[in-house]
């Protein structure tokens, strides 16, 4: 299994935590594709910790809890694979997942054995409770392993948060994206810790295995899991906005079945959503300015994606020469772009580009097409 682009999806931890059920699922599966985030690629829907039983069954197989889950898994994932979507489940490398149930500490092929049983698409594998004298740089090998031979492909998402030198070794796992950083909350420092935490892993990021900056928070508005005071629109476009330009896995955080339609927005943001999924997979590098630097990444295509994320609590004004992306003054081309959150049309610009002032916590993202000057 080989993965081309940052996976897309839905994780239940943000919004919901342990309060996960049967019918949960099922009329989320039922949103993602009524909202049309199917069709935007969102293809994922994966259940996170606190969906089995505290103890193994006689025969050492994990239980689903019987009242969260009364139909069991199979018949669960049966459901989400008839809506076009993919199933997602949850464990851990320790001795017991993060909330304290059974995990896959030295039951890795059975387990990946019951996941493709069950028609498992993808396994979010956490870090809790480790043995100190195991290595995450094995224990996410031996899963790596046993998923790839369980007869099935199975997404490997290798939650580590970035520790344990993981950025040296991960690829080595067989896992296809990786928890780069801590976990997320809802709020704009979270954010901007999290976005900060990034710009030394980008090197590390690209086909095969990407760098998961963790999931979206993007309309929570406080409520919720890991809620904490929650962030405005402009702080969520924001926050998207850098998850897509950095290349990061997108996975939805809210509960989709009540978004509002600045949600949907942010969310369905197809151009957003294209330079995420850019196959060209190239890193964004840095053009160190005043204040916050921009960013800037080529595309598959011949584009160049120009960006300013301003962290700061004040506002900012931006002004990118672009000699200092690679277009020479004498070239004779010029850069045409395209705002991605107005659409709006400006340029062709020779010279520089004006970004104009950008608010605080705000942000704006132009893709440019280079044309005769």
């Amino acid at each position: 299994m080989y993965i081309q682009t940052p996976p897309m999806g839905w994780n239940s931890w943000n919004t919901f935590g342990p309060n996960i059920s049967d019918s949960l699922i099922r009329e989320t599966a039922d949103k993602m594709v009524e909202e049309g985030l199917l069709e935007a690629g969102y293809n994922y829907l994966v259940i996170d910790d606190c969906w089995l039983l505290r103890e193994r069954d006689e025969n050492g197989k994990l239980v689903p809890d019987p009242e969260k889950f009364p139909h069991g898994m199979k018949d669960l994932a049966d459901y989400v694979h008839s809506k076009g979507l993919k199933f997602g489940m949850y464990s851990c490398d320790g001795t017991m997942t993060c909330a304290g149930f059974p995990s896959s500490f030295d039951y890795e092929f059975q387990d990946a054995k019951q996941f493709a049983e069950w028609g498992v698409d993808f396994l979010k594998y956490d870090n809790c409770y480790r043995p100190v004298n195991f290595p995450g740089r094995l224990l996410y090998k031996r899963m790596g392993l046993a998923l790839a031979n369980c007869g099935r492909d199975i997404l490997f998402s290798a939650c580590n948060w970035g520790t344990d030198g993981s950025p040296e070794w991960i690829k080595e796992t067989g896992a296809h994206m990786w928890r780069s950083t801590g976990d997320i909350n809802d709020s704009w420092q979270s954010v901007k810790e999290l976005t900060e935490r990034q710009f030394d892993l980008l090197k590390t990021n690209g086909q095969g295995c990407f760098n998961d900056m963790d999931m979206l928070i993007v309309g929570m508005h406080g409520k919720g899991n890991v809620a904490v005071t929650g962030c405005t629109d402009e702080e969520y476009r924001t926050h998207f906005s850098i998850w897509c330009f950095f290349g990061s896995p997108l996975m939805i955080g809210c509960d989709v079945r009540d978004m509002s339609d600045e949600t949907r927005k942010i969310l369905l943001n197809k151009e957003l959503i294209r330079l995420d999924q850019d196959r060209a997979c190239r890193q964004p590098f840095r053009v160190e300015r005043w204040g916050d630097p921009f960013w800037v990444r080529f595309l598959e295509n011949g584009d160049v994606a120009v960006a300013i994320f301003n962290l700061q609590d004040t506002n900012t004004y931006a002004d990118l020469p672009l000699a200092d992306i690679g277009l020479a003054g004498r070239s004779g081309k010029a850069l045409r772009m395209k705002d991605l959150w107005t659409n709006e049309v400006i340029g062709p610009f020779r010279d520089h580009v004006p970004f104009g002032m950008i608010p605080a916590h705000g942000c704006r993202v132009l893709r440019g097409t280079v044309v005769d000057a």
